[in-house]
């Protein structure tokens, strides 16, 4: 990895722009609202647009460096600090550069490739996983033991290498957002929906043990995380998948002693299994999610399922629940009157249709929307994460509009 000299020069200026912006009374102010959000004291709801689905409209245009390694770090700095100079939400910008370890995780040490379709752009269209299982029972020997590592040079490297070209200006800091592990989604990039929804029929205790199976590695793989001292603290603005933050009081803030997978936040999700009844996730399902759940110190849960579906037999079961996703398709009446007064947060995710579909944001139909939200989510403790917007059709003065109706809507409906 090199830059030029010019790459350098833009690199140590934009990275100054960074620490500005993480410096500022506004986004100290930000960084004092999840403390009091994540303590569950009484206060607004805070709120995150996710960039990442659309970064492409915002970042190249901005870029100036000329080498491939010096706009890969133009990017990620840049994504450190738009949402906080573009959007005006709730992102915290932080006063330094994270690092985290490069790990990876081969479930039953499978390769299962990707077919993928342009939009004769140049962009990615869509993809399509090429299954490695067409029947269980009879590709069940395919299944090997799950692999899992940690490329610890190639991570030492890059570190030297952005320390080296603005660590005096903005420091690097070793860092990772939750353990996240999904179950059902390995299983379906591996065998593919069908397969995986008949296999629960057609050979129900061979897919129990199989789905056993996959929650042993994945506590196995973060176990060796917890050994191998690859673990930091998830108690700030580090990253908490599907679009909120780690803010808490609740687990070491520091690394004073080695952390445990107890010490740090976990992340699950079964998106795949929305067509299966409650007792079926009941008996094929939760059990392994609750198994791997165990091992965490605070759990989110959910990403676009409707969570109402097996809450009440399953998920509120979940002893260290703290955060769940309310998603477009959940019942946000229902799971507002489950969640109020409790100490799990209502993690709701507009429609992602109002800021990405149409050209012209529908302000009145999109007010509409967050007052349902508002009145469904009242007495709960509520952050909106904006995600699945792919295109905010090259409009960032949509986007900035789109987070001020929030606030304003907050301002009128909020109690």
């Amino acid at each position: 990895m090199k830059v030029t000299v010019h790459d350098k020069a833009i690199l140590r200026e934009v990275a100054h722009k960074q620490l500005e912006h993480a410096n500022s009374e506004r986004n100290i102010d930000i960084h004092k609202e999840w403390q009091r959000h994540s303590r569950f004291e009484k206060g607004r709801p805070m709120i995150h647009l996710e960039l990442w689905t659309f970064g492409h409209e915002l970042i190249p245009k901005r870029l100036r460096c000329e080498t491939e390694a010096g706009r890969r770090l133009e990017t990620s700095l840049y994504s450190q600090f738009l949402n906080f100079e573009v959007f005006g939400d709730d992102r915290v910008v932080p006063d330094y550069f994270p690092i985290a370890w490069d790990t990876y995780f081969n479930l039953f040490d499978m390769k299962i490739g990707t077919v993928h379709a342009s939009d004769g752009k140049g962009s990615d269209l869509g993809h399509q996983f090429q299954h490695v299982i067409s029947n269980l029972k009879e590709d069940v020997d395919k299944l090997k033991p799950s692999t899992f590592g940690v490329h610890r040079k190639e991570t030492h490297r890059y570190k030297d290498f952005v320390d080296d070209i603005f660590g005096d200006i903005l420091p690097t800091k070793m860092q990772m957002g939750s353990l996240d592990a999904s179950p059902t989604q390995k299983l379906v990039h591996m065998m593919g929906m069908e397969t995986m929804l008949f296999s629960m029929y057609d050979y129900p205790d061979l897919f129990k043990e199989v789905i056993d199976r996959v929650a042993d590695d994945y506590i196995a793989y973060f176990k060796w995380m917890e050994k191998e001292g690859l673990l930091f603290p998830t108690t700030d603005k580090e990253l908490l998948c599907q679009g909120s933050l780690c803010y808490t009081d609740d687990l070491p803030h520091t690394a004073d002693k080695p952390l445990r997978t107890e010490d740090v936040w976990g992340y699950m999700d079964s998106q795949e299994t929305v067509g299966i009844s409650p007792d079926m996730f009941d008996t094929f399902i939760f059990p392994c999610y609750e198994k791997i759940s165990k091992i965490f110190g605070l759990l989110s849960y959910g990403c676009c399922e409707p969570v109402h579906s097996f809450w009440e037999k399953d998920i509120s079961k979940l002893t260290n629940l703290r955060k769940v996703s309310i998603s477009p398709w959940c019942d946000e009446a229902y799971m507002g009157a489950q969640l109020k007064g409790k100490k799990v947060v209502y993690l709701r995710k507009p429609s992602p249709n109002f800021l990405g579909v149409n050209k012209t944001l529908d302000e009145g139909a999109f007010r509409q929307h967050i007052q349902k939200t508002l009145k469904a989510a009242q007495g709960c403790q509520l952050e909106l994460a904006q995600r699945d917007v792919y295109t905010i059709h090259n409009s960032e003065d949509k986007a900035r509009r789109y987070i001020d109706i929030i606030r304003d809507e907050i301002e009128k409906n909020w109690q």
